[in-house]
């Protein structure tokens, strides 16, 4: 049975006041197959109420799609992810209707810094990947949000290094709005490289206000300033860019 038929048979075995069980099960010395063991695992991870859309769309991804303008009833979404495909089909579409598609912005990152996912945290890989490519998708501060919150409703309190992750993937979406093409660092100096058609003087004004000798300027064909931190490396680089934000 697949996990809407599953989900039918539990939602029956109940009625009114009257509380009931289904118990799901498999012989312990069976050989499950990948499949199986997939959906399995969606179902024992998404039990908080209004999962039924989570589940669907994990059940999406593990059969494939059918095909939106042909006949065929399976695709290739199980080979690059439900999010990859949306985004293959929206781009195809666009270039059909005539639009021109910028290329997304790739920002660099290179901090002293440890941002992963421990094995303590989340010990399945394929977990893990789900993870990562949906932190990686995240465009707004509110998609962000959405992911910090499932992760905790699926494995719990986030360690050091998983908030990093989450904070670096803040600070990448505020480096695409202004147009910052990479971050790094050099021991306790932070250098923050601009696009130069992009860059705004009055930043330089800004900042020379508020961090006075702690940033230098360096004029270039891509401008760049340099900030001295002195406390949290990432506090400090959010704090910088929310200043020449506002």
């Amino acid at each position: 049975m697949g996990l809407a038929q599953l989900y039918q048979i539990r939602g029956r075995v109940g009625r009114s006041d009257r509380q009931a069980y289904a118990y799901i099960t498999y012989k312990r010395d069976k050989l499950l197959s990948e499949i199986a063991d997939k959906r399995l695992k969606a179902m024992k991870e998404f039990t908080e109420f209004g999962s039924g859309f989570k589940i669907a769309m994990r059940d999406l991804e593990i059969r494939g799609a059918g095909s939106i303008l042909g006949e065929m009833q399976h695709g290739h979404m199980d080979e690059v992810g439900y999010d990859m495909y949306c985004k293959l089909l929206d781009e195809v579409v666009k270039e059909m209707k005539g639009i021109d598609i910028k290329e997304e912005q790739d920002i660099q990152i290179d901090l002293n810094v440890s941002s992963f996912l421990p094995d303590e945290y989340i010990d399945n890989s394929n977990q893990k990947i789900e993870i990562y490519q949906n932190i990686a998708l995240c465009k707004t501060n509110e998609d962000i949000e959405n992911v910090t919150d499932e992760m905790i409703d699926r494995f719990g309190e986030m360690p050091k290094e998983a908030e990093n992750l989450l904070q670096i993937a803040r600070i990448k979406n505020k480096c695409r709005n202004l147009k910052i093409s990479k971050i790094s660092q050099k021991q306790d100096q932070i250098v923050f490289m601009f696009e130069a058609e992009y860059f705004k003087m009055e930043w330089v004004d800004i900042l020379l206000k508020k961090y006075r000798n702690q940033i230098k300027f360096s004029p270039a064909k891509d401008p760049y300033i340099t900030y001295k931190i002195k406390n949290d490396v990432l506090e400090e680089i959010e704090s910088f860019l929310n200043t020449i934000e506002m």
